[in-house]
């Protein structure tokens, strides 16, 4: 199993891990199914364009020696022939080399879609080291496995060739019985048996390579355990550094609401477990809301708070608990409990009158 840095690859790559990948141009890609695509569809451009490609070989052919007898040798005339066939092998080879460019494009975009990759283009010093260039080239794993596919495909389609022609030639021995026309109509014959043969065998080497380098690139893009973990902390932030953030939210949001404590207008309580304090402004609120909740020890500062700045404590186990489960801070208190409140907090308005008009 691969290793990096003493640890074992054994992670899938991340989504992260292969944009990045791609963005440097490391991509699962085959030569051998772009070599496929340009041998088989210059073969049937050549095919599809046979009869364009005969008239033009026929007209200049013609040309030529009906010309023989009053060519003049001298520089312009030179020059004149060299741009007639600059042009004639332009005019001839364009559509079918402007074919397989479109092939060579479309094979390259049906295998790794279509992105440009500016980091792929981009100078290196590594790319015009020529000592590092040579160590690519004859020193390297991947220089030896690409020399040693080239040698034993050159191998293969050798063999196979000679497999092929071996018959082809047999059968030559009776071409002195035949007719030109005939001879001419064995001769494409076998050289289309002989391509679309060899076609086929491209085809198998492409499959088998096409599903390596798929194989290997995925394997070469697998990550350890670290490294998952460190881009999980550069893509989502240090665990630990979250955690802090999150406890000093947490502490500035009880700061907040013990801040609102002595604005309640009742501390209703477990009376040891449970803390909330309500307040219900008429002007404001339609129904009374939750400043404060808290439990245990944060239940004990709340009633702490609320005792220094007289802030009435009011025990009531199952209401206590209903709020603290139901609502959060800031929330108004739900239909379900609103009479429970209301009643206490009638009672409180009226100690308060009461209190009052007695120092009154």
């Amino acid at each position: 199993m691969a290793e990096s840095d003493g640890q074992e690859k054994t992670e899938q790559a991340s989504g992260k891990k292969l944009s990045d990948a791609r963005d440097k141009g490391q991509v699962a890609k085959s030569t051998e199914v772009n070599s496929l695509a340009l041998f088989g569809g210059g073969l049937m451009l050549i095919f599809f364009s046979q009869q364009f490609l005969s008239g033009k070989i026929s007209s200049f052919t013609i040309n030529i020696f009906s010309t023989l007898d009053t060519l003049s040798i001298s520089r312009n005339s030179i020059q004149e022939i060299l741009k007639n066939d600059a042009f004639f092998l332009l005019s001839t080879l364009a559509p079918i080399l402007g074919g397989m460019v479109i092939i060579a494009v479309v094979v390259n975009v049906a295998q790794i879609g279509f992105k440009f990759s500016s980091k792929a283009l981009m100078p290196t010093g590594a790319k015009f080291n020529p000592v590092s260039k040579l160590k690519g080239m004859f020193f390297s794993s991947r220089s030896f496995v690409e020399v040693s596919k080239s040698l034993l495909k050159l191998g293969l389609i050798g063999g196979f060739t000679y497999y092929v022609l071996s018959d082809s030639i047999v059968k030559t021995t009776a071409l002195v019985e035949l007719s030109t026309s005939e001879i001419m109509q064995f001769m494409l014959e076998a050289a289309y048996s002989l391509l679309w043969k060899i076609s086929m065998l491209f085809l198998i080497i492409a499959i088998v390579d096409f599903s390596f380098q798929r194989f290997k690139f995925k394997k070469d893009m697998m990550m350890t355990k670290q490294e998952v973990k460190e881009e999980n902390k550069q893509s989502e932030g240090d665990p630990q550094i979250k955690s802090r953030i999150k406890k000093m939210q947490l502490q500035a949001a009880r700061s907040r609401m013990m801040g609102d404590v002595p604005k309640a207008d009742v501390i209703i309580t477990n009376p040891t477990h449970f803390a909330i304090a309500i307040k219900y402004d008429l002007t404001k609120d339609a129904a009374p809301r939750v400043l404060a909740k808290g439990v245990d020890s944060l239940a004990q500062k709340i009633k702490e708070v609320a005792t220094k700045n007289n802030i009435p404590l009011h025990e009531d186990r199952e209401l206590a608990r209903a709020l603290y489960k139901m609502c959060d801070v800031g929330d108004q208190i739900p239909q379900s409990l609103f009479k429970a409140v209301a009643q206490i907090l009638a009672y409180i308005f009226q100690l308060k009158n009461y209190r009052k008009k007695t120092i009154v």
